[in-house]
């Protein structure tokens, strides 16, 4: 199945510790790639890009 290994808005929110909400406006933002297919998901692999590039250093 395609979208088998995406992330729904749901997990993305419980991972990163904040609201579906929030984290649907990080995506109309543009700072959370994701794809719309019903609902929005997140690539495993883009939400820890997202992670890594607000990680200090």
């Amino acid at each position: 199945m395609l979208l088998k290994g995406y992330l729904t808005v749901k997990k993305v929110a419980k991972q990163l510790g904040l609201s579906e909400y929030r984290v649907r406006e990080l995506i109309r933002e543009k700072q959370v790639r994701a794809t719309k297919i019903g609902q929005w998901k997140v690539k495993p692999e883009d939400l820890k890009e997202f992670i890594r590039a607000r990680t200090n250093k």
